[in-house]
């Protein structure tokens, strides 16, 4: 039986400036380099992505093609409005604006200075 996921793998086409943004945005610590560009970066709650040289060049996808769509992000519902404020100072690509559910979940997608579609998400009450 599984204990969770540890990380997931984003293969990027510049592995040091997808790094580096993440730091900057998401205020992740990044917990291994390798030195050849390869990247594990931490949030709080230990969850990891890891970054890694793409070895071919391909456009974004749309949002609901095959495969893995999107990475959700956890946020507090201070810190959601905060965050998706400095994700639009850095004028990232919008995906879906802000929605609130009828249950007070907020969420908002967009892409990665790569093209990846994350989702913020804030939830009153787990799952």
């Amino acid at each position: 039986m599984i204990l969770g996921i540890e990380h997931v793998a984003i293969a990027a086409r510049d592995t040091k400036a997808l790094t580096d943004w993440y730091v900057k945005m998401f205020g992740v610590s990044v917990v291994y380099d390798n030195g050849k560009g390869t990247y594990f970066v931490k949030a709080p709650d230990g969850a990891m992505i890891e970054i890694i040289q793409a070895d071919t060049e391909v456009a974004p996808t749309p949002t609901k093609d095959w495969g893995i769509r999107h990475f959700a992000l956890s946020v507090s519902d201070a810190g959601f409005d905060e965050l998706v404020a400095k994700l639009r100072e850095e004028n990232v690509e919008v995906v879906t604006e802000v929605s609130v559910s009828s249950k007070g979940i907020k969420t908002f997608f967009f892409r990665d200075p790569e093209g990846n579609i994350f989702h913020l998400i804030y939830r009153p009450e787990a799952l």
